[in-house]
């Protein structure tokens, strides 16, 4: 459903979120090996994410990437809204130009319901919410290759 820039970009912004607790910034390198994406696809996000005034950057040798810990809450639809546009949580599943309640594709009934949850979360979910959901260790972004899982 959501472009691959969407998907790092949430994973960045989440990342960046959970280092920015203690004041770090981060680098392009740094943060495009956490989410493992490509470092300049990663640089591109970071831009987009950065002009939107999803996160923040300072140049220089102690510069980087970080979110204010006192920023205001971001929602996910934020981030989605700034990576794949407005229309992407509205738009057919089919990608038909003309699908509505009235003008259903065959898939469109099973799935609004989706699609409504979907649109909900995004807009209650927050980076500093899932961050405390990371801190916690009830969630995770990536699993160390040294982890047993049981």
């Amino acid at each position: 459903m959501f472009s691959k820039a969407c998907e790092y970009a949430i994973r960045a912004a989440l990342y960046i979120s959970s280092k920015s607790i203690d004041g770090s910034k981060l680098s392009i390198k740094e943060i495009a090996t956490e989410i493992d994406s490509p470092e300049p696809f990663t640089a591109k996000i970071l831009q987009t994410l950065s002009r939107e005034k999803i996160i923040s950057s300072i140049k220089g040798p102690n510069g980087g990437f970080y979110l204010d810990p006192k920023a205001k809450p971001i929602p996910l639809n934020t981030i989605v809204k700034a990576m794949d546009g407005e229309d992407v949580l509205h738009t057919c599943s089919l990608g038909l130009k003309v699908c509505s309640d009235a003008s259903p594709c065959p898939i469109h009934n099973d799935i609004k319901r989706y699609k409504d949850r979907l649109r909900k979360t995004m807009k209650e979910k927050t980076i500093q919410g899932l961050t405390k959901e990371l801190a916690s260790g009830k969630t995770f972004l990536k699993i160390d290759k040294k982890v047993i899982l049981r």
